[in-house]
Order: structure tokens, then sequence, then C-alpha cells
């Protein structure tokens, strides 16, 4: 059972029509010119590389915030952007930079409510964002922006405005990476240092109402 859902989750389902395309046209170089080919077993390996979507251990404590993202972490405390609606006060941000060689899969951090909404320029900077807000307790909000990477990046979300999420639940995928930003509420303290390695649905990286490490882990 447990080698079916691997092999079920070898890419992430966006990933199989780009990688065979990625083959199909690598196949075509070589014949037309092999140094060509190579170019294009290379571009293979990369979509291979951006598409995985692996199997996870996701704990399953109740308040324990993981990891939306595979990445190397930033913390800090910024104001959000305006569009967010979240405040002028300052707020413990994680910005999250996803590796150029995936996985990029994303993850729900926190069971909750899922909201959704279209930003423009989430960062301060040119590109046009996708925001995610998941409500952990009346009134209180865990917030994401995602934003993909150029030239070829795009936010592809599989869940949807309303839907109630558990731990760990995939989201959807920012195609060939990019970055992301997880803002926490008031009270909420960051449980990572800025430099350390996430792993997306794995990393606690904050607590909601408790201070206990996690004694269980599903596997997704």
């Amino acid at each position: 059972m447990e080698k079916a859902v691997i092999l079920d989750r070898l890419l992430h389902p966006d990933g199989w029509r780009v990688v065979l395309g990625l083959a199909a046209g690598t196949l075509a170089l070589f014949w037309l010119w092999q140094p060509l080919g190579w170019l294009g077993l290379v571009a293979t390996i990369w979509g291979l590389a951006s598409f995985r979507d692996p199997v996870r251990a996701v704990p399953v404590n109740l308040g324990l915030v993981v990891s939306p993202a595979d990445g190397i972490v930033a913390v800090d405390r910024a104001i959000p952007p305006p569009e967010l609606k979240l405040g002028e006060a300052t707020l413990t941000r994680l910005v999250i930079e996803m590796p150029v060689l995936g996985p990029h899969v994303l993850r729900a951090p926190i069971a909750g409510r899922l909201l959704v909404e279209v930003t423009g320029r989430p960062f301060g900077k040119s590109e046009t964002g996708q925001a995610l807000s998941i409500e952990i307790a009346e009134g209180r909000f865990l917030t994401l922006v995602l934003t993909a990477g150029p030239p070829a990046g795009r936010v592809a979300l599989t869940s949807r405005a309303g839907e109630t999420l558990r731990t760990g639940q995939r989201l959807g995928l920012i195609r060939f990476g990019g970055r992301v930003a997880l803002y926490l509420p008031e009270g909420l303290v960051a449980q990572v240092a800025s430099g350390q390695t996430m792993i997306a649905g794995e990393t606690v990286i904050a607590l909601v109402g408790q201070d206990s490490p996690a004694r269980a882990a599903q596997r997704d």
C-alpha cells in the first residue's frame, strides 16, 4: 500500500504533462542535433525535480503550525502590505525561498477554513502574488503570500476558498518555484531561525495555544 502511495505521489498531477512534453522535446532535439538534446535532458531533469511530490510525515497535534513550503527561511518583523488588510502593526514574518530544484508543492500550515484573495505587489515589488488566509479561531488568521519566480513560474492552487483544511494538506504548487511569506498573528512566536531549512508539512514553525512538541505524525 505504501509503495502505491509513493508511486502515486512521484510527481504532482500538474507535472506529468510538463515532464512528458519536455521528454518528447528532448528526443526530438537529440534527433536534430545531439548538443541540443543534452540541453533538453537538463530541462527534463529540472522538470522532474520541480514537480516532485514526496510523502511527508505530518505532525497531528492540535495547534502545531508547520512549514507551507520547502526551502530556506528568513525570519523578521514587518508591517504587512496594505492589500492584506492585517493592520499597520508589525507582525512576525517568515519568508521561505524555495529551491530551484524543488519540490515546489505547497501545504497547509495549520488546520482551518481557507480564504483566498489575489493581491497586487504583496512584497512592494512589481510581481503579483496570491494571498491565502487560514482562519484558526474567530478573528485570528494565518496569512500566506505566494509569489512565483520569473519567467515561467505560476501559482496553481488545488484548494478553494471556504474549504476546511487539515494540517499538511496539499494546497497546490508554485510551478518552477518562488517564495512563500507567512505572517503570524500577534502572540505567536516563530520556533525557527533565519537560515534554517524548512520541510513542507513537517518542520514545526510555531505553536498555537501550547508549548509541547508533536507526539504523533501521519503519512501524507
